[in-house]
């Protein structure tokens, strides 16, 4: 595969949630001059179709345990409804997007991830979690970019036992930013970046603040995932990483494209 240095854009599932926030998304994505790649999650409708199933959510430190039942719902969500209706909105605003999972052509592979030792000192099996191996073919995504697509990959892992997996969607987007070699990786959801305990956005943070925030209890749920891919795509050679609110007016557009005019948010900026 070609290596360019395309930025990767992981969009949380808050901003896809609605077909207002799907067209807002969408219309940012399609000021910034492509190619890139994007990685989204749909963690809300998930949790949303299962309670209507009846089933009970379980996470820990931001992963979801993963059982049978689950994963139907999951890859339902996912592939099934979050992707075709992102897809949908960023055509319709003019983005040349196909939509994919990470089983497309063995694009993401993955091993079914060992229990995890949690923060809290636990130990649990996660069930039909993935976790990235090295060896997927990532070469159809630097393919769609060449040829002037964007591919929007649903967080959804092959495993090597043909089994669908769910993978963590910040851990997708951080092994998708070192598996294309990403200048960038940018990842947008409904806060201002990594918040300190006083709910202040942190605009940089280095290797040792990320132990420490991962350490002293700061960082709970959701961000402990998050701060741990962006350790994972630094170390697999991404130039940057900026966490940061997607909604915010330009944010999109300005992290994706750096001549566009910097946006009024706050953001956090990771390094090694």
């Amino acid at each position: 595969m070609t290596r360019r240095p395309w930025p990767v854009l992981k969009l949380g599932g808050e901003l896809l949630e609605t077909p207002e926030r799907l067209a807002e998304a969408a219309a940012a994505i399609a000021r910034a001059p492509g190619p890139f790649v994007i990685v989204h999650g749909g963690g809300r409708e998930i949790d949303a179709a299962l309670a209507r199933a009846g089933i009970v959510k379980r996470q820990v430190d931001g992963l979801r345990v993963t059982d049978a039942e689950t994963l139907g719902i999951v890859v339902d969500v996912l592939a099934g409804g979050v992707n075709t209706r992102f897809v949908a909105a960023l055509v319709t605003a003019g983005v040349r997007a196909v939509g994919l999972t990470g089983a497309d052509a063995g694009a993401v592979r993955v091993d079914r991830a060992a229990p995890l030792r949690t923060t809290a000192g636990t130990t649990v099996d996660l069930g039909f979690v993935g976790e990235p191996r090295t060896d997927g073919d990532a070469a159809v995504l630097g393919a769609l970019c060449l040829a002037g697509y964007v591919p929007v990959v649903a967080s959804l892992g092959l495993g090597f036992d043909g089994a669908i997996y769910n993978v963590n969607a910040d851990t997708m987007a951080a092994h998708v930013a070192g598996s294309v070699g990403a200048s960038r990786l940018v990842i947008a959801g409904g806060t201002p970046g990594v918040l300190d305990a006083e709910g202040r956005t942190i605009p940089e943070i280095d290797a040792a603040t990320r132990r420490a925030l991962l350490g002293n209890g700061v960082a709970t749920a959701g961000m402990i995932a998050k701060l741990r891919a962006c350790g994972q795509a630094l170390e697999s050679g991404v130039g940057e990483v900026l966490l940061m609110d997607g909604r915010e007016s330009g944010a999109l557009a300005w992290a994706l494209d750096r001549d566009a005019p910097a946006p009024a948010a706050s953001f956090t900026r990771v390094v090694q």
